[in-house]
């Protein structure tokens, strides 16, 4: 293994997150504000409790009471006034309902002088939830979007039309309080209505894009749940400010002046990237084999979120897949590597971040008994990098902007 490759490598990733942490950003959204009567803070999502931390350390009030609903073991301390539920992500569990129950029950009785400062991040599709069917039935729907490799977008057209709080409808339920929202954004382009949803912004999709959804992937939903889908959402709310403070281009650009930094030239590549997960390892691979002997430092960056399509039983996340697909084409490059991590630092449903490769890996999976195109077919991407030291772990970082994968040739 080329230690300083990866050194650098894990460096322009660890730069890239610090620079996306909402701290600063929730500070200069918070204090522009201006508040009358009572102040009500919700936070959902990954960085809930980060973005919570930030503005209760800058808001000029003191709040009426808070509810913050974030992945479990992303709750780092407690917050004055705020009572906080760690739940289930990408699948909604008993604390996801009981978190949401919560927050509605502090905004049931607001009056027009009332704000409600939203905070919300990537992740609150799973986290932030009142379902209209069973809990059950909305656990199965999810996981069959995450089966079938759907996209984001299409996975929150139909969430939000299973849910209650979804769609616009939390904003709809707070009025006539108004509801300055601060959106930590994890959605390529920004989507108001897509980001964990949209449960503060008009939701832009139709009962008939939800249907298409259905018909593409052939999901399997209850007679209620379709009937669910055929239920409009808000279309009009008067009661709502929306900011987004960060995004995926935030990301890029950060990892681009870090490599700058240690002698690299950034090549953007994108940050709309949104194909399946061993694709864009292999393209990766691909662009830095053509390049290796170019005799530059380089680093080509990709922003996005990629989809993995389950046809196995393994443990992983798409950024594992992704670095671990890029193996095959890495193999017997001295001076070539890939990094792939998310930035909220729990790929999947992993205790990892993402994962790293580079010309020596395949043969060490070899060594290891690993074959890599059976790995890929099982989807366990987690433990075969575990046995090559290829996983990414950092722990939760407080921010969620999607995923940056880094190829750099020393």
């Amino acid at each position: 293994m080329n230690k300083t490759l990866r050194k650098d490598a894990e460096t322009i990733a660890r730069a890239a997150v610090d620079a996306v942490k909402p701290d600063a950003a929730v500070r200069r959204a918070v204090e522009a504000m201006t508040f009358s009567g009572r102040v009500y803070l919700v936070a959902a999502g990954k960085a809930a409790w980060q973005m919570a931390k930030a503005a209760l350390d800058c808001l000029p009030v003191k709040i009426a009471g808070g509810v913050v609903v974030t992945k479990y073991d992303h709750v780092m301390g407690e917050l004055p006034g705020v009572t906080c539920y760690e739940a289930g992500h990408p699948v909604p569990d008993e604390n996801s309902f009981r978190g949401t129950q919560a927050a509605l029950e502090l905004t049931e009785e607001l009056t027009a002088e009332d704000t409600v400062l939203f905070l919300l991040s990537g992740g609150g599709s799973a986290l932030f939830e009142k379902p209209f069917v069973s809990g059950e039935e909305l656990q199965d729907v999810t996981k069959q979007l995450l089966a079938c490799g759907a996209e984001i977008t299409e996975m929150n057209t139909i969430r939000k039309r299973l849910s209650q709080v979804k769609g616009g409808r939390f904003a709809e339920w707070c009025a006539p309080a108004k509801v300055e929202a601060v959106v930590l954004s994890d959605i390529l382009g920004d989507p108001l209505d897509m980001i964990a949803s949209g449960p503060a912004a008009v939701d832009v999709s139709t009962c008939a894009d939800a249907a298409a959804i259905v018909k593409k992937y052939g999901l399997k939903l209850s007679d209620p749940a379709m009937a669910c889908l055929g239920k409009e959402t808000p279309k009009v709310l008067d009661n709502v400010r929306s900011q987004i403070i960060g995004s995926v281009r935030e990301l890029c650009r950060a990892a681009a002046e870090e490599a700058k930094k240690l002698g690299y030239e950034p090549v953007y590549l994108t940050d709309l990237l949104t194909c399946e997960a061993r694709d864009a390892g292999s393209f990766l691979a691909s662009i830095l084999r053509s390049h290796a002997d170019d005799g530059k430092k380089l680093a080509y960056l990709a922003g996005g979120e990629t989809v993995v399509h389950l046809t196995g039983k393994g443990l992983g996340g798409r950024n594992q897949e992704l670095a671990l697909s890029a193996a095959a084409g890495l193999a017997g490059l001295s001076n070539a590597c890939v990094i792939s991590v998310g930035s909220d630092g729990t790929d999947g449903p992993t205790d990892a971040a993402g994962g790293y490769a580079d010309g020596e890996t395949l043969a060490a999976l070899k060594a290891a008994g690993l074959e890599l195109h059976e790995v890929l077919a099982d989807n366990d991407a987690y433990h075969a990098l575990q046995k090559v030291d290829g996983l990414i772990v950092t722990g939760p970082t407080g921010t969620n902007v999607n995923d940056v994968a880094v190829g750099l040739i020393g």
